[in-house]
């Protein structure tokens, strides 16, 4: 589903957005911050992606953004990272079926009919509402379910996963809803490298595994991303014309207007329509060179504004250059941006425009928890 086109001028000097159509039991371990614990208040953002799309290494931005959890569960069986700030539940916990159940009835992971969503929107619930939930357990190795964890209620709760804008509500929860979009050439570029050298699976498998997933995913998957409050869509580079490797990748941050405790970043004039190749005096970048742009439109019927950046960065520390030019970052300090891109310098897209707009997202989330937080504190203090 096309959600919008970019149309830049003749002259490449502006941005024109338009829309398209459309297990054994675990002790309690409490993470609640003493501000969640005092005001009974849990923020849950959902982010959804297809499997193989970015959500462990965007968590991780996430959570050194918010405080820091481990890379790891503290239990090998346990999917779900608990810190002192924030949770993050992993919503593959919630499928009903295992993996030989799926298969006997010709089921995808991807189909709500193998995942338990009732119970997933009643879990949510409860851990918004300040109570611990005994949480199902799912085995990515055996591909069984198994004995459920206790889990409490943080500060903030990030359910991460395939399906958390799909059940309307789940979606009345969420304080923020962020999707990750990856279009097919990047994906199947992605999966081959990754498949072919882990792996070995052959480039014949790897297409065929993606045909046989993307019903599914245009059905159930895809369609969240109209529900999302700020979308990372990740896009085949346009500087090297026919190239699809995903090596390049041209990467927009789609953020919707009007959204509560949520600025959209901008370039250099709030509400214009920007197109600048950054001086290459003062940020090195090989071939083929590096683009942003910033403009506005509408994505499924919403206002939005669009931050771009197409191409790679060679040296991260001259990332400072950029984030200078850009406003509304959120950050509690000059070069945030640019610090938090440089502790995180061996993930994945650390040198384009998806690690570059992941961190940003992660500012904007612990910005929004703090406001939401304080407002909680103010109505306990009137009342």
């Amino acid at each position: 589903m096309a959600a919008f086109a970019a149309h830049y001028s003749p002259a490449g000097t502006a941005i024109l957005l338009r829309s398209g159509s459309g297990r054994r039991a675990f002790p309690t371990r409490v993470s609640c911050s003493v501000a969640a614990a005092a005001h009974n208040k849990t923020v849950v953002i959902g982010v959804a992606a297809d499997s193989g799309c970015g959500k462990s290494t965007f968590m991780r931005r996430l959570t050194s953004v918010l405080g820091g959890v481990p890379d790891e569960p503290p239990n090998p069986d346990s999917n779900t990272l608990v810190g002192d700030t924030a949770t993050v539940l992993c919503l593959d916990d919630y499928r009903s079926l295992d993996r030989a159940a799926r298969k006997a009835r010709g089921l995808t992971a991807l189909d709500p009919r193998a995942n338990d969503l009732d119970l997933m929107y009643e879990q949510v619930r409860a851990l918004k509402g300040g109570r611990a939930v005994d949480k199902p357990v799912y085995n990515h190795v055996t591909g069984l379910l198994g004995p459920p964890e206790r889990v409490a209620p943080p500060r903030i709760l990030l359910v991460a996963g395939l399906h958390p804008m799909y059940d309307e509500r789940v979606r009345d929860l969420l304080d923020l809803s962020i999707y990750l979009d990856i279009s097919y050439e990047v994906k199947l570029a992605w999966k081959i490298r990754r498949d072919m050298a882990e792996s070995g699976h052959s480039l014949e498998s790897i297409k065929a595994r993606i045909a046989a997933r993307k019903p599914d995913f245009d059905a159930y998957i895809d369609p969240q991303k109209q529900y999302a409050d700020a979308v990372i869509e990740v896009l085949p580079t346009q500087l090297i014309p026919g190239d699809d490797d995903g090596k390049v990748p041209r990467v927009r941050l789609i953020m919707k207007e009007g959204v509560r405790h949520f600025a959209p970043v901008y370039l250099f004039d709030e509400g214009s329509t920007i197109s600048w190749v950054p001086c290459g005096r003062k940020l090195s970048c090989s071939y083929p060179g590096i683009k942003f742009a910033y403009g506005f439109g509408t994505y499924f019927g919403h206002e939005v504004s669009v931050l771009e950046m197409d191409g790679r960065f060679d040296k991260l520390d001259e990332l400072i250059y950029v984030e200078t030019h850009l406003s509304n970052l959120s950050a509690k300090f000059y070069g945030e941006v640019t610090q938090q891109m440089l502790t995180h310098a061996d993930l994945p897209g650390s040198n384009n425009g998806t690690g570059l707009f992941q961190t940003i997202v992660g500012l904007k989330i612990r910005e929004l928890c703090e406001h939401i937080v304080a407002m909680t504190a103010d109505d306990a203090v009137e009342v």
